[in-house]
């Protein structure tokens, strides 16, 4: 129903998903950890969270997640990706470990680990369109979004030009976490479009 919080999804298979339960749950939605397809069946939206998108991408496998998430982003369900979760959204991944796959939806092509190791993690302020005050972005061993196809939409950039945040649609995808610098305005922006959807 429209009316009651939205019962979204978080991919747990690996990663941090805490954290983004918690933000879900403080914007009043009804937050539930996905590791199987019938799991899946039961939301409304999908959070791809930060973690290894290697080991995700094999972890799905193994748990017959893959062909289900493909399916319902070809369904138009909802779905946001940070950090590995946008490489795991990425139609194209640039420099991917052996075998390494995505779902692929979002018509982009990501680099994995764009600006280093761990040890070169940073944290800045980003103009977002559509937000009236700068985001606050956490990037740990980051992606960087290097090419944008033509149904994708840029929402962020550093200041050397490099796209750290897209949307699709319903795809929605950083390069850096929210759910870590306490920004809960992506989440928002995502339980919008799952509202939307729901109507």
């Amino acid at each position: 129903m429209a009316g009651s919080p939205a019962r979204v999804g978080v991919l747990a298979l690996q990663g941090d998903v805490r954290e983004h339960v918690r933000v879900l749950s403080g914007l009043g939605a009804d937050p539930v950890l996905v590791r199987r397809p019938e799991e899946l069946a039961a939301v409304s939206g999908l959070v791809l969270p930060g973690g290894e998108s290697s080991v995700i991408d094999k972890l799905s496998r193994s748990f017959g997640m893959r062909e289900p998430i493909r399916q319902a982003i070809a369904d138009g369900m909802p779905m946001y990706g940070t950090c590995a979760g946008l490489i795991l959204l990425a139609d194209r991944i640039e420099n991917p470990i052996a075998g390494q796959l995505s779902f692929g939806g979002l018509d982009v092509t990501v680099r994995r680990n764009a600006f280093g190791s761990q040890a070169d993690s940073f944290e800045t302020a980003l103009a977002v369109v559509g937000f009236d005050e700068p985001a606050h972005a956490t990037f740990i061993r980051a992606p960087l979004v290097v090419q944008v196809g033509d149904r994708a939409q840029p929402l962020a950039e550093l200041p050397d030009g490099g796209v750290v945040a897209v949307r699709q649609g319903v795809l929605l995808g950083t390069a850096f976490h929210p759910e870590v610098a306490g920004d809960i305005r992506f989440h928002r922006l995502f339980l919008d479009t799952v509202q939307e959807q729901r109507r």
